[in-house]
Formats: structure tokens, C-alpha cells, sequence
């Protein structure tokens, strides 16, 4: 008899020319469906339309959008329907024959076993299962982001913390509370060596011209007074809210 399936809304459809075949129909399907729409069934309500290869597998809409007619038959596409059950049985009752009667009262069997409170219970379960399966690869690709996303994260919550420029000391800490140890004069060391500052002379430790274009110091000057009278000016790099991002991230990849 006749295959009844589900759709993705869990209702029960027959394919259209499996119904016709099954009615034992003369005329061609693609006059006779037509025919049978003239009852006032609705696409994409009472059936969808679809579209099979030679073996018999559902194609895309898109395609087979842009086929013209002969060139789907050249290609062995035919058009199908997935019918409701509902509409199935009104099909079946129109053709007011013995065929027409039995598959009729085959449909409605199926639709009472449909209904049954075990296969309600067991179709309840099959979409469970499916979130359930649907939320576990959500969180899956949740935790990907999250891992991929870490520095960022990072980023901005040091962000919120480090809204003003701070030594490089104190950077130390930020980043040893981060996890990676560090103190405040290999630090200097590390960003002499990486070029982040400058290595010897009167401008030591002062930021490097591509430290600079990067945003990551500013340079904070303050006069004062000796002793004698005379004022000197003094520089002191500090690490500015970017920078400080910056590096935290560095350190914690490593």
C-alpha cells in the first residue's frame, strides 16, 4: 500500500504520483493533478510542490529555478507533490470508484494510528531528541567562539579596568594576575628586546616610533624643581588602555 511519511512539521504526506499510481489513474499526472487543484486545495498549505532526479531524489528549488520545462525533462527532473493526509483522502473520495473507497479507508486507519497515544508519545520524543541534538551542536559551536573569542574577551574586560594610561609595573601585575608571570623589570627587558622600546641612550626605555603608531605608550612629561631653582623636565612612559590590551593578550596566548 501506499507510503505515508512525515514532513518536517511532523505531518503525515503521500507523494502525489504515488497516489495516482495507486488509483490506478489514466491520465497523464501532470494533467491530472492540475485537475484535482481545481477542488480549491492550496499550495504550500494542502501540498508542496517538488522536484525528483531519475532515482527519485528531492532537488532544491533553486536548482531548478532557472530549467526551463524541456530542459528538466532532458535531464530526467520530473515534478512531484507531498500531499497532506487530509487532502489525500478527499483526492481518493473524488474518483468515486472501488480504488478510490479502499485507499480512502486506508488513509484514514493511518491517520487514527497517527493519532494514537503511543505514536504521539513517540513522535513527541523524536522532536526532543532533535532539540536535544540541535542544542548540544549550538553549544559546541558556542564553546569554538568562546575559545576563538578568548583574547577579545579579555580585551574587554581589561577595558574596563584600564580606562587611563598606567606604568609599566603596573602592567606586570595585570598581566601576572592574568596567569602569566612576569615582574616589572624583565617586562622592560622583554620590550626592549621586541623592540617595544628603546634599548640605550638618553632616550632608554622611552617608546619606539612603531610603539608609538600603534597606540600603545604615551610619554608623560612633568617639570620640576631642583634644588637650586632650575626646573628639568622628566619623562615617564606609561602603557595606554589600548597597549594594555595589547600586551595582556600577547602574554596570554603564549
Amino acid at each position: 500500500m501506499l507510503s505515508v511519511t512525515l514532513n518536517e512539521k511532523q505531518e503525515p504526506i503521500v507523494g502525489g504520483r504515488e497516489l495516482h499510481e495507486a488509483l490506478e489513474i489514466q491520465t497523464r499526472y501532470n494533467d491530472w493533478f492540475p485537475r484535482m487543484c481545481e477542488y480549491g486545495f492550496i499550495e504550500n498549505q494542502d501540498y508542496c510542490t517538488l522536484y525528483q532526479d531519475k532515482i527519485g531524489s528531492v532537488l532544491k528549488n533553486e536548482q531548478v529555478q532557472n530549467l526551463t520545462q524541456n530542459q528538466m525533462s532532458a535531464m530526467g527532473i520530473r515534478i512531484n507533490h507531498a500531499i497532506k493526509l487530509d487532502m489525500a483522502k478527499e483526492i481518493a473520495m473524488i474518483q468515486r470508484n472501488e480504488k478510490g473507497k479502499q485507499i480512502r479507508q486506508y488513509f484514514i486507519q493511518v491517520e487514527k494510528d497517527f493519532n494514537s497515544p503511543e505514536k504521539i508519545m513517540a513522535r513527541a520524543l523524536s522532536i526532543a531528541k532533535e532539540q536535544i541534538e540541535e542544542l548540544v551542536t549550538k553549544n559546541k559551536t558556542l564553546e569554538i567562539e568562546l575559545k576563538e573569542n578568548e583574547p577579545k574577551i579579555i580585551f574587554a574586560n581589561t577595558v574596563a579596568t584600564s580606562s587611563t594610561s598606567i606604568l609599566i609595573g603596573d602592567l606586570a601585575k595585570l598581566i601576572k594576575q592574568k596567569g602569566y608571570d612576569i615582574g616589572q623589570n624583565r617586562l622592560f627587558c622583554w620590550m626592549r628586546e621586541n623592540g617595544y622600546l628603546i634599548k640605550s641612550g638618553e632616550s632608554k626605555n622611552m617608546p619606539t616610533q612603531t610603539s608609538m603608531n600603534l597606540e600603545l605608550f604615551e610619554v608623560k612629561e612633568r617639570s620640576v624643581v631642583n634644588p637650586d631653582g632650575s626646573n628639568r623636565v622628566t619623562r615617564t612612559t606609561k602603557v595606554t588602555g589600548k597597549g594594555q590590551i595589547y600586551f595582556i593578550n600577547k602574554f596570554i596566548k603564549e
